[in-house]
């Protein structure tokens, strides 16, 4: 059976785990070739066997290293931007290095790497761009996500923008708002709230459904709209949260 992206080519940001990881794995399950990208080389290997997939070290954070990478390959179908960090905090928190840290990876790098792409994508023909919003953004406010909530409310403008420009050459762009996803980076903010449990328990009581996303859940979202399938879609941010919004 043909999968649903056979023929395609991907580039995954922060692909070493998590969201990342789940989505290149699926985006080989339906046949693209995938470009997948970390600034942890050594998360990557984990992917190395996988028949499809090629490993390239790259920190969204440079520009250079994102505008040589560009020029090295032809332009993807899919552009999926996974790329991001959670600060914990209030405004009065966030100091100006951890306003800047969150500004130029949750927003800066992704920016890069769109106008490094784009272009190309355009030359062919067409693409999808997928951007990793959160439903902490214009959807909901989350507690202590100060600037990771203004970061991935500027995700959901920068997509809309993207979307609406260059609906007419064939680009379309979309962003998902995970809720509380089950991830590496998850496990890691909750040991370092000090009590694990307590933390875990308070993170899935805000999930209506009693539990966690997962990773794979996410990746199936963003494999549909890098297809065929959601060829109508564009513009949107995409809420896949376990009913937190609705709560």
């Amino acid at each position: 059976m043909t999968g649903r992206l056979e023929g395609k080519t991907a580039v995954v940001t922060a692909a070493g785990q998590g969201m990342g990881r789940a989505t290149v794995l699926a985006f080989l399950r339906e046949g693209a070739r995938v470009w997948a990208t970390d600034i942890d080389a050594a998360k990557l290997d984990s992917l190395h066997d996988h028949a499809g997939v090629t490993l390239r070290k790259l920190d969204v954070l440079n520009a250079q290293e994102i505008q040589s990478f560009s020029s090295e390959i032809d332009a993807p179908d899919i552009l999926f931007n996974c790329a991001g960090f959670v600060h914990n905090g209030s405004i009065l928190e966030c100091d100006e290095d951890a306003f800047d840290f969150s500004v130029n990876l949750n927003i800066r790098a992704m920016y890069r790497m769109i106008r490094a792409f784009l272009p190309g994508m355009i030359a062919r023909g067409g693409g999808s761009i997928v951007n990793m919003a959160s439903v902490a953004s214009t959807v909901i406010a989350a507690p202590n996500r100060f600037i990771y909530g203004t970061t991935k409310a500027a995700v959901v403008g920068l997509t809309k923008s993207v979307a609406l420009d260059y609906v007419t050459k064939g680009i379309r762009a979309n962003a998902i708002c995970p809720g509380t996803v089950e991830s590496p980076s998850l496990q890691d903010r909750m040991r370092a709230l000090g009590d694990y449990d307590e933390a875990r328990a308070s993170f899935v009581a805000r999930q209506p459904m009693g539990r966690l996303g997962t990773a794979e859940e996410v990746a199936d979202l963003v494999v549909y709209l890098a297809s065929n399938e959601s060829a109508f879609m564009t513009g949107n941010a995409i809420v896949i949260d376990g009913g937190w919004a609705n709560a």
